[in-house]
């Protein structure tokens, strides 16, 4: 089969690969229908994140239709029009009876790889390193899916495929960053960066019940997004001299209860601490450009939540008195996503969420290296390209 292969440091190619097979009772075997873009797959392939090998195939956001099952495989059949979450689960660990699924412990076979840096590992995620689990990515015509039963969710009658497309990942993760928040009525929510994850985060927030959900951005189009798609306010960071005056200005001195993080080791910003975090993460003297992070964490009011949900190595410069001072409540995780897709589902179905606005850009799998290119620079107001095999 055709697939997108990371070979290197900024190179990509699309191959000819061995097709995936049922190597488990409980797997289910997929033709990916869509696949998209990530911003977190950017960490990799810009080599801020180790742990790839030349021929592996990535993309962990898909939906396609079931081709082929395990034998102890019982409520997915071949047929079904399904959308996968990123994280892999089993459903039977203590964990997943949690719900928290990203934080399986059956289904990362290279935990121990983790282990060193996190002191216990985390489930499984496909196409994202070998320590997240080396599984196969979907940036390809199949992609195998371990325990199908619990990681496969038909998509209903109505659902086109590129809304439930988003349903694998950047939803649910924006969905639970805002219900990190635990927003009661009358609440003011800012978010920090307007990429999808960020998006969805807002129209979150707006379903869960916040009043007022303030976006904070660079990119006009996507601050454009914010207010035209999703009813927030908005605030181009660049061009004021100070986010957190403007939020605490905007909220009568007192600051957003909530403040959701959904921008990552690779975020832009202003100010002389930037700097240095761009020259130490040039020569790899810290992982991450942490700004927006600080920021949220400035911004948001005393005793509020901050949610963190972009995708961080080991900060350091993080203000750790500040939290303590400001009795601030710090909730963060990978998605998931098992927990909030039928959800997510019903509310597409019932058009009080709408995600299609999201592909920006659609294009075969053979142009996915392109795709990734005009991504990651954000040419042409690129938000997320979308591939099909």
């Amino acid at each position: 089969m055709r697939a997108l292969v990371w070979n290197g440091v900024n190179d990509l190619a699309v191959e000819t690969v061995a097709d995936p097979t049922v190597l488990n009772p409980h797997d289910v075997v997929l033709k990916v229908s869509l696949t998209t873009t990530c911003g977190s797959d950017l960490h990799f392939i810009d080599g801020y994140l180790p742990g790839m090998q030349p021929g592996d195939v990535f993309g962990h956001e898909f939906m396609g239709v079931v081709v082929e099952v395990g034998p102890e495989v019982r409520s997915t059949a071949v047929g079904d029009r399904v959308v996968v979450p990123s994280f892999i689960a089993c459903g039977t660990c203590a964990y997943c009876k949690r719900e928290m699924y990203s934080l399986c412990d059956t289904t990362n076979p290279n935990g121990a790889l983790q282990q060193p840096l996190l002191g216990y590992p985390s489930g499984g995620i496909y196409g994202y390193t070998h320590p997240f689990g080396g599984y196969a990515g979907s940036h390809a015509e199949y992609v195998r899916v371990p325990f199908g039963d619990v990681n496969c969710f038909p998509v209903p009658e109505g659902v086109d495929d590129v809304s439930a497309l988003f349903t694998s990942d950047a939803v649910p993760t924006g969905f639970m960053g805002a219900d990190f928040c635990d927003i009661t009525p009358g609440d003011t929510v800012a978010v920090f960066g307007a990429g999808a994850v960020g998006l969805m985060a807002a129209a979150s927030a707006r379903l869960l019940g916040a009043e007022r959900v303030i976006v904070v951005d660079r990119l006009a189009s996507r601050l454009t997004l914010a207010r035209d798609r999703i009813g927030a306010e908005t605030i181009d960071y660049s061009e004021v001299d100070s986010v957190q005056e403007v939020l605490r200005e905007s909220t009568g001195g007192r600051g957003p209860d909530a403040v959701i993080e959904a921008v990552g080791m690779e975020g832009h910003g202003t100010g002389l601490q930037n700097v240095v975090d761009r020259a130490k993460q040039a020569v790899r003297l810290e992982t991450d450009r942490a700004t927006p992070l600080r920021e949220a964490v400035l911004a948001c009011r005393k005793g509020g939540v901050v949610s963190i949900l972009g995708v961080y190595g080991l900060t350091d410069s993080f203000p750790t008195g500040v939290v303590l001072n400001k009795g601030l409540t710090i909730k963060a995780a990978q998605q998931h996503g098992q927990r909030y897709v039928p959800r997510l589902l019903a509310h597409l179905a019932a058009g009080e969420l709408d995600t299609s606005f999201l592909a920006t850009h659609r294009m075969s799998l053979e142009d996915s290296v392109e795709g990734y290119r005009i991504f990651k620079e954000k040419e042409d107001d690129c938000l997320r390209a979308v591939f099909q095999p």
